[in-house]
């Protein structure tokens, strides 16, 4: 049982935040024997997606954090091992799209939003961003979210699919950790096998340069 504790306040994505993450993706899916990974975020936010003050900052090297962040996507989707998102607190952006990228997801009932705001920051989605939200939830539920920018609460999360499980707090990661241990016996190459063919036209479209780039004056004026 592998739990990565998302712990830097807002967890925004920025180019160490993101190769941290996937190096740790590596020596999970490196490991040997059952396994399954949990991703649990702490404090007020699971994460709040992309650094855009960093991406403000470093407008050159935007469209290579963007293809990493992509790759995360990518890898956490297709992973050869069960992944679940233990969501204590609010995931916006990229990082609702972290959480959806997981197989199944638990929300605390009582307190966080599940959004993706970039209507109203005005900044579009990615061709690979948008297979993502599409490949795990109803048309209806995709235009809500991404098209209307809908605020999700848990007990609204749960029933239009967006997560798998509703708990208390304090029940967050033990829930998670506990739907983890019934799913690690399953074998990780047939489960790679599995995603890699469930999710083949997400992945391509994380993974191909088509429709996934964002001018710098997204970020400038959205």
């Amino acid at each position: 049982m592998f739990v990565l504790h998302l712990d830097e306040t807002e967890n925004r994505f920025n180019p160490d935040w993101v190769a941290q993450y996937i190096a740790l993706i590596d020596e999970v899916e490196a490991a040997t024997g059952p396994k399954a990974l949990v991703t649990a975020g702490t404090g007020k936010f699971f994460s709040n997606g992309l650094d855009l003050e960093w991406i403000i900052a470093h407008q050159s090297e935007a469209p290579a954090l963007l293809d990493a962040v992509h790759e995360m996507f990518a890898r956490v989707l297709s992973a050869a091992l069960p992944t679940l998102a233990a969501i204590q607190g609010h995931a916006y952006a990229a990082g609702a799209m972290l959480a959806t990228a997981h197989d199944y997801r638990v929300m605390r009932e009582d307190r966080g939003f599940f959004c993706f705001p970039e209507v109203d920051i005005r900044i579009p989605f990615t061709r690979g961003m948008t297979a993502l939200v599409s490949s795990k939830v109803s048309p209806q539920t995709a235009t809500n979210a991404m098209v209307f920018g809908q605020r999700f609460g848990a007990p609204d999360a749960l029933r239009a699919g967006l997560v798998d499980e509703t708990v208390a707090a304090y029940e967050v990661l033990p829930a998670a950790i506990a739907q983890a241990e019934r799913l690690a016996g399953k074998d990780s190459a047939t489960v790679g096998a599995i995603k890699r063919g469930l999710y083949a036209e997400t992945l391509a479209a994380l993974r191909g340069a088509d429709g996934n780039t964002l001018t710098e004056s997204t970020f400038v004026t959205g």
